[in-house]
């Protein structure tokens, strides 16, 4: 989900998920399988020293892939690597592919410029016997980029229209913006699917001369794992994915899941607010805070410097969501609030609508992927008008953002054919996969994790008892575990749970390195 929201963690601290949100294909191979067989081999990866700021050891590389995995002697993009090798050569297992979430995170940026991997000392083990390999997906930071002239959020254009006419305006600026997407990016925007980046990972595990790969995926992360464990579960060693994304379902159906989980979240956050007293609210009745704020933003706008302007109700439920996907975050939000809510001096929203995604460079990723991958069915603007009602309802303080409803709203009437729409999913055949995800987190809910699992053959759900997007960085239990799996092999006992807990050097790590 993260980031969008493992990087969400970056946004929020600086940073932040997330979050991200996905799962995929099923049964019968696709064309895309087909092919990848038919480049058994790819020239050695030419790698280097990342150079200033990376990771000491850190090498960076370029590898090229077909654009359309249906025409493999076609037109070539190239992917952006970069490698940590393993530290005990002699006991070296392999490689561990890392992805930390998006659509629109940098696993490139992941391991060479951020210490996430190596800080935290429950993955020493994974530094001494892995090669820790990222990667930008298609279209994504240092790869062969999408690009996107015009913006593709206008404070004008409710992503909730009350009418015909509001509906309309928002399908056309969607088709308007996502054309100016095409002209600008070419021929490699209908091929950014996540589908398309699994035959990338399958082309990269050739490159590396493995025969197997391990595979640490968060969010989005877990939406690419789970569906190359489904199409080459021979090629997998271990795979952990982490803040599950569940792509089977039906966009419509996660966005209420992912509605009533960010709910859920503020009323957390609420209480933490009652009993913490670092909390800028401790003492304030924070729900009617939170809804004061959206009132005088729906009503007036609240000014935000950064954007130059007032910000909208819309805005600051974006911003606020991305707070509330990591409890290491909540004094900000708090401080925030207060901020907006003008409790010391004039109301100022510019600490509020910082995280916001429409401002985050990657979001043209975010939107462009999430758009093939979790296109919306919706069926003219009454049916719209029934799934918002539903929203509101489960979601009656937050319903005005979470991620599942961007691609709801921004994708109708995207120019751009959807490649890979939610699809059933089957793991068979591959060894046990492990699942981790917290109880409380808002950006991928605990009921994804636990539908994905009961797809996988022989995997195992780690739950995590406590708030926050993905273990890795709310638990030190959760990351001990998936260390202790991805070099043994063995998942936690059945029903196993972990506390949660915070690090300061993980969330140091997340806020200075690339995580999504």
């Amino acid at each position: 989900m993260s980031e969008h929201r493992a990087r969400a963690s970056r946004r929020v601290l600086g940073l932040i998920a997330a979050g991200s949100t996905l799962a995929l294909a099923v049964v019968m191979p696709t064309l895309a399988d087909a092919h990848e067989a038919s480049v058994e081999s790819a020239a050695e990866i030419a790698w280097a020293d990342c150079g200033e700021g990376s990771v000491p050891g850190a090498q960076c590389a370029q590898m090229e892939v077909p654009l359309d995995w249906t025409k493999p002697g076609g037109k070539k993009i190239t992917l952006a690597l970069s490698k940590l090798p393993a530290l005990d050569k002699e006991n070296r297992i392999g490689p561990l592919l890392f992805n930390p979430g998006g659509p629109g995170g940098s696993g490139m940026g992941a391991v060479a410029y951020s210490d996430l991997l190596a800080i935290a000392p429950e993955f020493a083990p994974l530094r001494q016997r892995f090669d820790l390999i990222g990667f930008d997906p298609r279209g994504v930071g240092q790869s062969t980029p999408i690009a996107c002239p015009k913006p593709l959020h206008d404070p004008a254009v409710s992503t909730f229209p009350r009418t015909p006419a509001a509906y309309e305006q928002l399908k056309r600026f969607n088709r308007t913006a996502g054309q100016a997407c095409r002209e600008a990016t070419g021929p490699l925007i209908d091929h950014v699917d996540t589908a398309s980046v699994v035959s990338d990972v399958e082309a990269l595990r050739k490159a590396l001369g493995a025969q197997k790969i391990s595979w640490l995926g968060l969010s989005y992360g877990t939406e690419i794992g789970s569906l190359y464990a489904q199409r080459h579960p021979d090629r997998v060693r271990t795979m952990v994915l982490d803040g599950v994304v569940d792509h089977s379902l039906p966009t419509r159906t996660a966005a209420i899941d992912e509605a009533r989980a960010t709910e859920k979240a503020l009323r957390r956050f609420a209480d933490w607010c009652r009993t913490d007293e670092q909390c800028a609210l401790h003492g304030a009745d924070v729900i009617a805070t939170y809804d004061g704020v959206m009132t005088a933003a729906r009503t007036s706008g609240i000014p935000a410097s950064n954007l130059g302007r007032k910000a909208n109700a819309e805005e600051l439920a974006n911003g606020a969501y991305t707070y509330l996907t990591q409890p290491s975050a909540w004094p900000l939000l708090a401080g925030a609030l207060a901020a907006a809510a003008g409790l010391a001096g004039d109301a100022d929203a510019t600490g509020l609508i910082t995280p916001a995604s429409f401002l985050q460079p990657e979001y043209k990723a975010y939107r462009t992927v999430g758009c093939h991958d979790f296109a919306p069915d919706t069926r003219g603007f009454v049916d719209m008008a029934v799934q918002s009602a539903r929203v509101r309802s489960v979601a009656p303080h937050t319903w005005r953002y979470s991620e599942f409803w961007d691609w709801t709203s921004g994708c109708v009437g995207w120019s751009v054919p959807a490649a890979n729409r939610p699809a059933p999913l089957a793991v068979h055949g591959a060894p046990p996969v492990l699942l981790v995800n917290t109880r409380y987190d808002a950006a991928t809910p605990y009921r994804w994790a636990q539908r994905l699992a009961a797809k996988i053959d022989g995997s195992r759900l780690l739950t995590v008892e406590g708030d926050g997007h993905t273990g890795i960085l709310n638990s030190a239990c959760a990351r001990g575990h998936e260390a202790q799996y991805l070099v043994t092999g063995r998942t936690p006992p059945a029903g196993a749970t972990c506390a949660a807990s915070r690090s300061a050097a993980v969330a140091k790590a997340v806020t200075s390195g690339g995580l999504r």
